[in-house]
């Protein structure tokens, strides 16, 4: 079983829904965190006020701090340097709006227990539940015709890319130059893709699709066209020169 695991997270105008995302971490899962890691990127509402409430409830709780809105991708970028640098050796990317279910955190663990993996993405995709949590009908048609591109262009066979929950050994963080990556949502498929370049275990774990009116700060369509230009870059080898 693996140990000293973190919860890293990013959030960015996100004081309406972060303190229920750590209410929603089962008591598996805390007795398994050594720390949790929060960026707090540029948000302009109540955040900062909401994490330093957090603090003394979670004496484990780290809160890194960008005075400006630097971006999604940067945000992972300064979670994962940092539990780089304080020895985790798994790292559990958990977004502060309450998408992504704490609740799993147990299961998305298990392929590291099992050591058959060195990185889990938690996927919407699995299980056929997508549609039945709330996903509009619009994201599920782009999700999976995105998808359809991107198997066929990087030879892999996932049920999708583009969850945001994804879980890093220390392994995966020590071989991708995670640095080298996008600094915006397509920061989590670069991820992925270089993860199937160098050769790691890449596993998928089933989670519940969770959609309540959570404030998204993707433009979907800006994404879609980014992530063409990953499958681009990767069909012109970019990706194998990192």
């Amino acid at each position: 079983m693996v140990d000293n695991v973190f919860v890293l997270m990013p959030a960015y105008n996100a004081a309406a829904t972060v303190e229920k995302v750590f209410a929603r971490v089962p008591p598996e899962a805390r007795r398994r965190i050594r720390r949790y890691v929060v960026v707090n990127d540029g948000s302009k509402d109540g955040t900062a006020a909401v994490l330093a409430r957090l603090q003394k409830e979670f004496a484990d709780l780290v809160v890194l701090t960008h005075p400006v809105n630097r971006g999604y991708g940067e945000a992972e970028k300064t979670l994962l340097r940092y539990a780089l640098a304080e020895g985790a050796e798994v790292g559990i990317v958990l977004h502060s709006d309450g998408q992504y279910s704490p609740e799993k955190i147990p299961d998305l663990l298990e392929p590291f227990d099992r050591g058959i993996a060195d990185l889990v993405q938690g996927s919407r995709m699995l299980g056929g539940g997508a549609l039945r949590g709330g996903m509009p009908l619009y994201k599920f048609a782009a999700n999976k015709a995105l998808t359809a591109i991107e198997n066929l262009a990087f030879g892999m066979k996932l049920a999708e890319y583009h969850s945001g929950y994804m879980l890093y050994s220390r392994k995966a963080l020590e071989t991708i130059p995670f640095e080298k990556l996008s600094a915006s949502f397509d920061f989590d498929l670069e991820m992925l893709v270089l993860a199937h370049v160098k050769g790691l275990r890449i596993a998928e774990i089933a989670i519940p699709t969770i959609y309540a009116g959570e404030k998204s700060h993707l433009n979907p369509i800006k994404y879609g066209f980014d992530v063409l230009k990953v499958v681009r870059d990767y069909r012109r080898r970019k990706y194998e020169a990192l």
